[in-house]
């Protein structure tokens, strides 16, 4: 845009106008720039006189009064908006009536109505000519949008897509489309392009796939995407029962696992009762009758006892395995005594005879009989075991 002051003022001298009256020219009345990149505002001024002018470039904006931003004055520049002062200067030297200026980096808050004036000493200009105006608009590309579905993706329902971009001057406008295998441009009323939305509607399964939404302005252009997934509802059937035949699978293995606890429980519970009602049932061992009975009846049961262990039987008859008995009346019957008769002969000694008038008590040669005083002290007849010939008992 610099060569354009330069053919201008080469054209001014060709046609005889250098002589000409102050005046102030401007390449564009408005211009355009991407955020980011360099712009140039194209100006020059004619004049006559010879001295270096008075050069003054001022912005209106719509939310602030107008302020100056940049002068040559005596042949210093000076930058005077702090935003601006990295960025603002003269393209080319003042003294060649190029006045035109750069603004590097351009931002979204540069845009606005941009003036120059320009005032020599010794010459003279009418009014409002000394004044150029360029409006700089400084377009925004839209940020990366954010696509999201809206709705249950089943078969034969609706569902709504959208797209938003959070910045873009000018606001961009929204073009859906699916991607291959199954390529498809959507237009209105399916799709709103200035709010970024898409219906569907009565969904199919071969609507699913990946759909992609593009943000776009002069100044560029930005793009997401959302995959579609299309499903039955017989799909969820059969997952919701699933669901609900696990749920029910592990209540029944839990109902069951509690049964069997609580059976052994019972089961454990009713053995202890039953030991502990035994126990309690318990009757201690009774004592024997003839441990109750006196000491002196039993010293006699037990003289008796030694008494029979210690005879032998009668002659010289071997032992039987029958016992021998104690009669009550104190008489001994030996084992396998023979019958004459049906009765049993006497072969007992005959009594002793007396010495000095004094019956003499029959002394036994074995000493295994027991005495007559017995039987009336109530002793009762004993079985005795037989003995061997050792003398052990059988």
């Amino acid at each position: 845009m610099g060569a354009l002051p330069r053919a201008a003022l080469a054209l001014a001298a060709l046609l005889g106008v250098s002589s000409a009256m102050l005046e102030v020219h401007v390449g564009v009345s408005s211009i355009f720039s991407v955020e980011g990149q360099q712009v140039v505002l194209p100006a020059w001024y004619t004049s006559r006189s010879q001295k270096k002018p008075y050069v003054t470039w001022l912005v209106d904006k719509e939310d602030a009064d107008p302020f100056q931003i940049l002068t040559y004055l005596d042949g210093v520049v000076k930058v005077e908006e702090t935003e601006l002062k990295p960025r603002l200067g003269f393209l080319y030297p003042v003294l060649t009536h190029n006045i035109s200026v750069f603004i590097n980096s351009t931002r979204e808050s540069d845009s606005g109505q941009y003036m120059c004036t320009v005032n020599v000493v010794d010459d003279v200009t009418s009014t409002g000519k000394n004044v150029g105006v360029i409006n700089l608009t400084v377009l925004v590309p839209p940020a990366t949008p954010t696509c999201q579905l809206h709705g249950d993706p089943a078969v034969g329902a609706n569902v709504t897509l959208s797209c938003t971009s959070e910045k873009g001057k000018p606001s961009p406008i929204y073009q859906w489309h699916r991607t291959a295998p199954t390529l498809q441009v959507f237009f209105p009323p399916a799709q709103d392009q200035v709010k970024g939305t898409l219906k569907l509607t009565n969904l199919s399964l071969d609507m699913a796939g990946v759909y992609v939404c593009m943000a776009e302005n002069r100044a560029g252009s930005a793009e997401c995407s959302v995959i579609l997934e299309v499903h039955s509802t017989s799909t969820k059937a059969v997952i919701a029962s699933a669901v609900l035949g696990s749920l029910c699978a592990l209540a029944t293995v839990v109902i069951v696992a509690l049964r069997v606890v609580g059976y052994w429980r019972k089961k454990r519970d009713s053995q202890e009762e039953a030991a502990n009602e035994i126990k309690e049932d318990a009757v201690a061992p009774k004592t024997p009758s003839w441990a109750r009975h006196p000491a002196s009846d039993t010293l006699s049961k037990t003289s008796t006892f030694s008494s029979l262990a210690r005879e032998k039987p009668y002659g010289a008859a071997p032992p039987s395995d029958t016992a021998s008995v104690l009669t009550a009346a104190g008489s001994y019957r030996g084992p396998h005594q023979p019958r004459h008769g049906g009765r049993t002969p006497n072969l007992s000694p005959p009594p002793p005879a007396a010495v000095n008038g004094t019956p003499q008590r029959r002394q036994d040669p074995q000493g295994s009989l027991p005495p007559a005083g017995l039987t009336r002290a109530g002793a009762v007849p004993v079985m005795v075991p037989a003995q061997s010939r050792a003398g052990s008992l059988v």
